[in-house]
């Protein structure tokens, strides 16, 4: 999805037959998962100064540049490609956010901070919006009372004759809670990105130096039993105190998208794609386990929050057969 906003295409390179990823697409998707595990990666090094004359003492830097230099062989080639197209005025509409990109006055950007940004918007765009729909779904299809609960408002709002659309989600609340108890419940890495003090700093009675390291524990948010009754239960009514739900938490109870100066810039793009693939899985499916699966295993993995065993379920049609043309096509 984020990567037909930016370039206007499903896939780097060539996709199969089928119209599943190609090499190029798979190569590129791996890449990225190298790259998000080091962000949150130990490194010894970044501790014990002592040992820094050591080159890549943790094998980190390898990995990382070489996975860097693989996401950007397809990415960059591309932004090259259309930024010759503007400036030999064979393209003149701007159809993606790379244009837009390449468009921009003021400031302009030159190619080098346009790849960067470009790669920035796809890492953070990459695995939370999947994340958080495979915890839901896994979540939901384990509390068929809370599936029904969002079944019932989607017929309600937006009835079996028509898709979801955008319009409508400002009327789903239980979707949105859905969505918002998955990012508290399962956020889809243990801690914030990591920041740096820029100054000696004082917060709730503590001194953080400058240059000190602050990553906030997500976990230590959304599953605090001081803040949310039975913390560790997916219910969407936790929510409930909203009068119209949505997925940021300036009071930071939960740590979605974070809040403030430093907050996600994609708050808007992220929320809608997010509740709106939900909307739509729900709205178009009637969902069934496996035979012999009476329950999601909801085991977290050892490595990270993602589930330890992907979510395999059986999906039918309970829309007439007329829409889902357009289904596929959205």
């Amino acid at each position: 999805m984020v990567r037909k906003l930016i370039f206007g295409s499903r896939y780097f390179g060539k996709g199969r037959a089928d119209g599943g990823p190609g090499e190029e697409e798979i190569e590129h998707a791996d890449s990225l998962s190298t790259i998000l595990v080091y962000v949150y990666a130990f490194c010894v090094t970044d501790y014990i100064l002592c040992l820094r004359w050591i080159t890549d003492f943790d094998g980190h830097e390898k990995s990382i540049r070489q996975a860097i230099f693989t996401a950007r062989k397809h990415q960059d080639s591309l932004i090259d490609e259309r930024i010759k197209q503007w400036k030999d005025g064979v393209r003149t509409k701007q159809d993606d956010l790379l244009d837009v990109f390449i468009n921009i006055n003021n400031p302009r950007l030159n190619a080098n901070e346009i790849k960067a940004q470009i790669l920035d918007l796809i890492l953070a765009a990459y695995v939370n919006v999947s994340n958080n729909i495979e915890w839901a779904m896994a979540e939901m299809m384990n509390n068929p009372k809370i599936f029904d609960k969002a079944v019932h408002e989607l017929d309600s709002v937006v009835g079996k004759h028509r898709l979801v659309h955008e319009s409508d989600l400002h009327h789903l609340n239980y979707i949105k809670a859905c969505v918002k108890e998955a990012l508290r419940l399962h956020p889809v890495a243990p801690f914030n990105l990591p920041h740096v003090t820029t100054a000696d700093s004082t917060v709730a009675g503590y001194l953080i130096p400058k240059g000190s390291h602050v990553m906030v524990s997500r976990i230590g948010l959304s599953r605090n039993p001081e803040v949310w009754d039975d913390p560790l239960t997916f219910n969407p009514d936790h929510m409930k105190g909203d009068k119209e739900v949505v997925l940021t938490d300036h009071n930071l109870h939960t740590f979605s998208f974070s809040t403030g100066l430093r907050g996600c810039p994609g708050v808007l793009l992220g929320s809608t794609m997010t509740t709106m693939l939900l909307a739509r899985l729900v709205q178009g499916f009637m969902w069934e386990l496996p035979p012999n699966e009476p329950r999601v295993d909801l085991r977290e993995n050892l490595h990270d929050l993602a589930k330890a065993k992907p979510l395999v379920a059986l999906a039918k049609p309970r829309l007439p057969q007329h829409i889902y043309p357009t289904l596929h096509n959205a």
